[in-house]
């Protein structure tokens, strides 16, 4: 059965560039202090901002961009080789007020939606696994969003992502792991690792190559590899 989708539609769009292929999905968070209000700015044309999907903290889901169209959600990005993300992304902002506003746990409504959602989405597009990627991953010097209080693990568990079932060993270059997963290289490694963590060890944000870190990120590349 097809998700219930509210049409809610944002000018702030373009035409993908011509032969672009759809293989990243992007989850982010609102970062405002209400649902409303992030929509009202995503269909703002003075903001020039959009996604093509707002899932709110009770499991309503809104469309503001077709997927065939080209939203404005990432910005300056970057991921496995590619940058300007938005021309091969879709993008999904999920309701939350952020470290600015008072960020907390996500709904498991919203949860469940968010998931129903990723999974239609990934029955359209050839988007692999190893690009269900967080804001702050593909903008780790900018971005924060979904962080750490986001459900990854339980996303991955229903077929959306990466999640390791163990770790790896506790060694290696911790810079040379990030790049084999995806991130750029040329940032400052503490904010690298912080942006793994809010994805992949939510339990310690702290920038930190400590033994249980380069365990979970040769887990991360070894799955990613694979």
């Amino acid at each position: 059965m097809s998700l219930r989708i509210i049409e809610h539609p944002s000018p702030n769009h373009e035409p993908r560039p011509e032969g672009a292929i759809v293989d990243v999905l992007m989850l982010h968070y609102t970062g405002m202090r209400s649902g409303a209000e992030a929509i009202a700015r995503l269909c703002d044309p003075a903001a020039i901002v959009s996604s093509h999907y707002v899932v709110e903290e009770d499991g309503r889901i809104f469309r503001l961009v077709p997927e065939g169209l080209k939203a404005r959600h990432a910005g300056v990005s970057h991921w496995r080789g590619q940058s300007a993300l938005n021309a091969t992304s879709i993008g999904i902002e999920i309701v939350n007020p952020g470290h600015e506003w008072g960020y907390r746990d996500f709904p498991a409504l919203q949860m469940a939606a968010v998931a129903d959602l990723c999974l239609e989405i990934l029955a359209r597009h050839p988007i692999p696994p190893r690009n269900v990627v967080g804001h702050s991953d593909v903008a780790p010097d900018r971005k924060q969003d979904p962080g750490e209080l986001f459900d990854w693990e339980g996303l991955a568990a229903n077929g959306i992502g990466l999640w390791p079932g163990q770790d790896g060993p506790a060694a290696g270059d911790p810079l040379a792991l990030l790049g084999r997963i995806g991130y750029r290289t040329d940032l400052p490694l503490p904010v690298l690792l912080t942006a793994f963590q809010r994805h992949w060890r939510p339990e310690v944000v702290n920038g930190e190559a400590d033994a249980g870190t380069l365990a979970r990120l040769n887990a991360v590349a070894a799955l990613v590899e694979a």
